[in-house]
């Protein structure tokens, strides 16, 4: 049901309780191989794959981030890429933005909190996401603001679609995930193309500001 419509919010809160309650339960020791393996099942026994991925997070992006979550963190690096190239392949949506970002933050809340509870100095926690995919998944965003017009959309669609876009990227950057550097000439070339919207104009003064 959840790939084909969005699941009511009792429904919703109800799957979201067991599998994050899973997940946690997994995480306080990673060592812990049988909870990976049952969490795992856990997301295969919902009937996900990368190739559907898209219709969950399309109909219910909160049960896709949780989802993801427990692949990301408990899947071999084949699995891993897999579901991310589905992710990023997919056509841009507030929804998908949505994921990512939720993927991309999900991380830096523990690291506060294991800094605050442990004075001995320790490596840092592993994002969800690596840098690198972010940076990716912005050259895709950006991409299909551009090619929207040559696949049959109109203006209002792409204009619409920029200003997700600027806000979603301006969201990365006040939360330092990712590095003005890496991105600076590519984001600095998408809004002076698309200057004329209010978001763009934002965006490029934040970057520059940086």
């Amino acid at each position: 049901q959840a790939f084909q419509s969005p699941l009511t919010i009792s429904d919703q809160r109800r799957v979201l309780e067991i599998m994050s309650s899973a997940r946690n339960a997994s995480w306080e020791d990673k060592r812990n191989t049988v909870n990976k393996d049952a969490l795992l099942q856990l997301v295969d026994d919902a009937g996900l794959t990368s190739q559907n991925l898209p219709k969950l997070v399309e109909h219910n992006p909160l049960l896709a981030h949780e989802c993801l979550l427990i692949i990301l963190s408990s899947s071999d690096e084949s699995t891993k890429n897999e579901y991310l190239s589905a992710l990023v392949g997919m056509d841009m949506t507030l929804h998908v933005m949505e994921v990512v970002n939720r993927l991309a933050t999900h991380n830096l809340p523990q690291q506060q909190q294991q800094q605050q509870r442990n004075t001995k100095k320790q490596r840092p926690t592993e994002p969800i996401l690596h840098p690198e995919y972010i940076n990716l998944f912005i050259s895709s965003c950006i991409a299909s603001c551009e090619n929207i017009q040559h696949h049959g959309g109109d203006r209002y669609t792409q204009n619409r679609l920029v200003r997700l876009v600027c806000v979603f990227i301006q969201s990365l950057l006040r939360n330092k995930i990712v590095h003005v550097d890496d991105i600076y000439f590519e984001v600095q070339a998408f809004c002076i193309e698309f200057s004329r919207i209010r978001e763009a104009a934002v965006l490029f003064k934040l970057l520059k500001s940086m």
